[in-house]
């Protein structure tokens, strides 16, 4: 039996354990706060850090990326190179946008590391129902590590070396999904939707490639598949933050709303200030940083959208 270790214990944690433990994943389970926790079935909790990898050799980071170098740097001290340390934050560190993985490897003794994305909700991989799910890696037995723990007749995880990509394109699709829920909530018509999706995935696209991950890894399931999975998925934490926003709420509200911290509501005006530096044009992330903050309606965005100059 494999065995796997997820450190977090939030929605996202408690969903990855509970799919590990579906895949028949020897499980375990730390949280700093880990009375009262519903945890799933077939999880062991641990109650120390040290002890994570101790337990498992494939260990799951599912914390905020704000916390995410101080979690990497205790669980450093006990671990080793042996150890294969993926993630499933859809955050990026600091006002660099270090990626998650380079903070493992920085604070970490694990030089093996990877990332977890896609289109899966937590809550359908709680339930068990069919999901699927992106495992990228620089590292092939990374990759066929994670389809042996969480991989199951329920939930399908494909592969890939880009993991650069992989990281970008979760980081950057979770602010394109608070504009798509936005566009719902004031009845934006669906040809319009399809085109903020498609231009809105060619932005992405040259941004990751700006940070050195691969465009077509922004075509795949990690970047289009994730973001159409959002049109139908009216509980995804995003979608909700973006139609509370569009009825006029502020951002303190909305974020109640979605009862779940959201990483990109703070990533997406570091994104937009990061890429202007590099010189990438990124209208569309410019104009959800502001309709998130409450600087711009979102009728005025897209009517700003829509007359904007053609450019060759």
């Amino acid at each position: 039996m494999t065995s796997v270790a997820v450190v977090g214990a939030g929605t996202w944690g408690l969903a990855l354990a509970a799919a590990a433990a579906r895949a028949g994943s020897e499980t375990f389970l730390f949280s700093r706060k880990a009375d009262g926790l519903d945890v799933p079935k077939g999880v062991a909790q641990i109650r120390e850090l040290s002890d994570v990898g101790k337990k498992a050799r494939v260990i799951v980071l599912a914390v905020p990326s704000g916390v995410a170098r101080e979690v990497a740097r205790a669980l450093g001290d006990g671990i080793d190179g042996r150890h294969l340390v993926v993630h499933g934050i859809r955050g990026l560190e600091g006002d660099d946008l270090n990626p998650v993985s380079e903070v493992v490897r920085q604070e970490t003794p694990a030089r093996r590391v990877g990332a977890i994305g896609g289109p899966a909700l937590a809550d359908d991989l709680l339930a068990g129902r069919p999901s699927v799910l992106v495992s990228g890696s620089n590292f092939p037995e990374v990759n066929s590590a994670i389809v042996d723990t969480l991989g199951s007749p329920t939930l399908r995880i494909y592969t890939t070396h880009d993991l650069r990509g992989l990281e970008w394109a979760s980081a950057l699709i979770g602010g394109l999904v608070i504009g798509i829920g936005a566009a719902q909530e004031i009845g934006t018509s669906p040809g319009l939707v399809a085109a903020v999706i498609s231009r809105g995935i060619e932005e992405a696209a040259r941004i990751a490639a700006a940070a050195g991950g691969e465009e077509r890894t922004l075509l795949g399931l990690a970047g289009y598949g994730d973001l159409l999975a959002s049109i139908e998925q009216a509980e995804r934490p995003e979608v909700i933050l973006g139609r509370a926003l569009a009825r006029g709420k502020d951002l303190t509200t909305a974020t109640k709303d979605a009862r779940m911290r959201i990483e990109a509501v703070e990533l997406v005006p570091r994104v937009v200030t990061w890429a202007k530096a590099r010189k990438v044009d990124v209208p569309i992330f410019d104009a959800l940083a502001r309709a998130i903050f409450g600087k711009a309606k979102i009728g005025e965005i897209i009517r700003e959208l829509m007359t904007n100059p053609m450019r060759k």
